[in-house]
């Protein structure tokens, strides 16, 4: 048999390749025009054929004294034992969790304790599982093992070949010439096809932070992680990136000192929302009444809305690094190597409540809120960081309010004599825009819309998708407010970044240009955040100075990095991490200060 052809001829190929073909099928999306990564088939000829030919390298027996180490039959088994569980969990996580293998799957697999691991496997390991898709990958290896046991019985008794190849070196050598240049044609062709994205995981898998690995991913076009071994992989080392910066961070928690805390406010409140396209925010002047409870509270002068505000990045994750700690973009050293905030106000003596829509630890946990969340979720920093906090997601962000009431029962926040800091992390306007308000609702659809002309019907849903949104979390912002507007509180808004949502810029997109140049439209959309600072009656009569400060920071510069530093002077906290240059209200703030985006973009400079 020519050389090229023998990897292909074989009961390893030819199961391993159906073993591929049958996953990249069964874990196809369930959503609207999914489909399966287009140069698989090519791909994954490539991927098995390498495998098989240095299965193909390796000796048959080896001799060892009057006995045969049948070493290829050993290195086969080797890989059978490898790749078929492989497929089998990664197919059982879509079939039971919504997602193949990923770095949360693993870090929950880490975490979990044998009581916790048997519980798992009397829930999930049910007889369903062998009609499931995962029964496919168990049938393969059934006609796998009957495949090699018929052939071995049957290779004994037939006769032998009749193909009579010349002997000849000159024949041999013009035999095995023309039967591989098929093959070799095909070699070619599918490492074309497959270069750039095997290029594009070698990029990925060799960045030197969980940060930059996800930016990798956010950007297009980006690896396509096709297969399990490729998820595995990556799943792994994703954890060893997050193990080095939460050993930074938990070397840096050790030293953090509280010299005194004056507690100037008894009540910070804090909403972080998600996605907030400036542009499409009532309380800025845009057309569509979606911000009526925000209106009314900014009318009152309740509300001061904060004119020039931009964050530091258009990625979740990278701008809850900036803001859970005390880093400012222009920092020495990483945001790792930098106290975070809520546990210098434990430190100073605050009780700290966090309630998250998107930060928690799932199964099917995408790598962006892995990235951005791994520190926060981490059992240890954790315990470090709050007193409160919730312990599930939910569809909708009013269900945060309910778990704002069942861990903080009236009776503990009537009783508590210490002062708090309360955060709410809302799910927002994040994308998929029709989700994020509940039906009943909802206020715009797409014939809302008639001046947007160049528009499809299918592009103004998704306009008035987000609209709904944003009058959905105006309700939801309002609840929290109710909750606190008689109390001696100051209330907090931003959002962590913008989006564009069919700009006259970019009519044709919506989402975020991660790998785009920043211009100032791209800026001005992605960038530039809604953010307003809410005092309540009795606390605008017990601070006048906080709400003189307040009114007169509306029109100053400023980049939301520099939160903590707000936040540690409101409540009075005196220690080695805060800097009144970077508080917004302080005295001695920087307005000069620069607001570089991404590290490479100076917002103030663009025109």
């Amino acid at each position: 048999m020519p050389i090229l052809s023998r990897p292909i001829f074989t009961r390893a190929f030819l199961f391993l390749y159906l073993l591929g073909i049958v996953s990249s099928i069964v874990t196809i999306p369930h959503w609207k025009d999914a489909k399966m990564y287009d140069n698989a088939p090519l791909e994954l000829f490539i991927d098995v054929y390498v495998v098989c030919a240095l299965l193909c390298l390796v000796p048959k027996a080896l001799r060892c004294g009057r006995h045969y180490i049948p070493l290829r039959s050993i290195a086969k088994g080797i890989v059978y034992a490898i790749t078929y569980p492989l497929y089998i969990i990664d197919t059982f996580c879509w079939v039971k969790f919504g997602s193949t293998l990923n770095p949360s799957m693993l870090l929950l697999l880490g975490e979990t304790n044998s009581n916790e691991a048997g519980e798992f496997f009397a829930s999930y390991l049910t007889a369903d599982i062998l009609t499931s898709d995962v029964g496919w990958f168990l049938l393969i290896g059934i006609l796998h093992i009957a495949c090699a046991v018929t052939w071995r019985r049957l290779s004994g008794r037939l006769p032998a070949s009749r193909w009579h190849i010349p002997k000849s070196r000159k024949w041999q050598a013009a035999w095995h010439i023309v039967g591989s240049l098929p093959v070799l044609a095909l070699l070619i062709w599918a490492g074309m096809n497959s270069w750039e994205n095997k290029r594009m995981f070698h990029y990925t898998m060799t960045r030197e932070t969980i940060g930059e690995v996800e930016h990798t991913l956010a950007v297009w076009p980006h690896t396509e992680m096709y297969q399990p071994a490729m998820r595995l992989a990556f799943s792994i080392y994703s954890n060893e990136l997050i193990a080095k910066q939460l050993t930074r961070l938990k070397e840096t928690t050790k030293s953090v000192v509280v010299d005194s805390c004056d507690v100037r406010s008894a009540n910070i409140v804090l909403i972080i929302g998600e996605s907030f396209n400036k542009r499409h925010a009532q309380i800025y002047g845009y057309k569509k009444p979606n911000m009526p409870n925000q209106m009314r509270l900014m009318k009152s002068r309740r509300l001061t809305r904060m004119d020039d505000v931009v964050t530091p990045w258009n990625l979740t994750s990278f701008v809850f690094k900036h803001l859970m700690t005390t880093y400012c973009v222009g920092d020495e050293k990483d945001w790792c190597d930098y106290p975070l905030f809520c546990q210098i106000f434990r430190k100073a003596g605050y009780q700290v409540n966090f309630f998250t829509n998107q930060f928690l630890p799932q199964a099917k946990e995408a790598v962006y809120d892995f990235s951005g969340g791994f520190f926060i979720n981490d059992p240890e920093m954790s315990k470090v960081q709050f007193d409160v906090r919730n312990d599930r997601l939910h569809v909708f962000d009013q269900d945060l309010l309910r778990d704002y009431e069942r861990e903080l029962p009236d009776s503990m926040r009537k009783y508590t004599t210490k002062p708090q800091l309360t955060i709410f992390h809302l799910m927002g306007q994040h994308v998929n825009y029709r989700i994020r308000c509940p039906k009943s609702k909802k206020q715009w659809t797409a014939k809302d819309y008639p001046e947007d002309t160049d528009l499809t019907e299918k592009k103004r849903t998704v306009l008035a998708d987000y609209d709904n949104a944003v009058w959905y979390n105006d309700s939801v912002v309002n609840q929290i407010v109710e909750r606190f507007k008689k109390q001696d509180a100051i209330v907090i808004y931003l959002s962590d970044h913008g989006e564009e949502v069919f700009d006259k810029g970019a009519r044709h997109f919506f989402g975020r240009m991660h790998n785009a140049d920043i211009t100032k439209r791209l800026a001005d959309e992605e960038f530039r955040v809604p953010m307003w600072i809410y005092c309540s009656p009795l606390y605008a009569r017990n601070h006048p100075d906080v709400v003189k400060a307040v009114r007169a920071a509306r029109k100053k510069p400023y980049m939301t990095d520099a939160l903590s530093h707000l936040l540690m002077g409101l409540a009075g906290i005196h220690c080695p991490y805060y800097n009144p240059k970077y508080d917004l209200l302080s005295p001695e703030y920087d307005a000069t200060r620069k607001r570089v985006l991404k590290n490479t973009t100076n917002y103030d400079e663009l025109r």
